[in-house]
């Protein structure tokens, strides 16, 4: 059973801003006090929701402690971190029941279990993952219990060419602009061209980006 969610929204909000820089005003404001932010902004989460909202520096800073707010609001972190090493092999991989190579996963709070989303033509897919398999891959692999629940997540690229599964820490909005750039490139039956170079564009990304080791 899986539901689907609309991530363009987000995406074009993350985006928005780039265009003529000659306009007198940012196109951004801040969706919890309402100033003008820049293009390199930070994102709060709304934790009911899974709403993803552009925030101003202070307003971010607000929502690094994760009792602020009464807990209904987090801001995303900015840690990438690659990990080399985890026991995640193509085995580890099956059992997770994800039907495509690129995967992420992350602690929701508000239904108190981890879920997994997929990528695909009409958004990002959510596979129902039994607990006790995602709590094999945690024992397993301890350093996950580290994700920070709704504002972290654990993003899996796994491909038939490769002996194990690239893995990475990563912010949750970094998988949200993942989901909205394969949606608007996504062509035919397979993603096409286009899909595919946004997809090895947005890992090399990740990889300039990742620290190397563990949280």
């Amino acid at each position: 059973m899986t539901t689907t969610t609309d991530p363009l929204e987000v995406l074009s909000r993350i985006r928005r801003s780039v265009g003529d820089p000659a306009r007198d005003r940012p196109a951004e404001v801040c969706e919890l006090c309402g100033v003008p932010v820049e293009a390199d902004h930070g994102h709060v989460v709304d934790i009911e929701t899974r709403r993803l909202m552009c925030s101003c520096r202070g307003c971010y800073l607000l929502f690094t402690d994760r009792g602020a707010g009464g807990g209904h609001f987090r801001a995303v972190p900015t840690r990438y971190v690659a990990f080399d090493d985890l026991g995640l092999g193509p085995a580890e991989w099956e059992a997770l029941q994800i039907p495509v190579s690129v995967a992420f996963f992350f602690l929701s709070s508000n239904v108190g279990r981890v879920c997994a989303f997929y990528p695909g033509p009409a958004g990002a897919t959510e596979s129902l993952l039994p607990l006790e398999t995602w709590a094999a891959v945690v024992t397993a692999n301890p350093e996950l219990g580290e994700l920070e629940p709704d504002v972290e997540a654990f993003l899996v690229r796994s491909e038939r060419s490769a002996s194990t599964p690239e893995c990475f820490l990563v912010p949750i909005d970094a998988c949200y602009r993942l989901v909205g750039e394969l949606r608007r490139s996504w062509r035919g039956f397979d993603g096409g061209r286009e899909a595919h170079d946004s997809l090895d564009a947005f890992f090399e990304e990740i990889r300039a980006r990742a620290e190397r080791g563990r949280p």
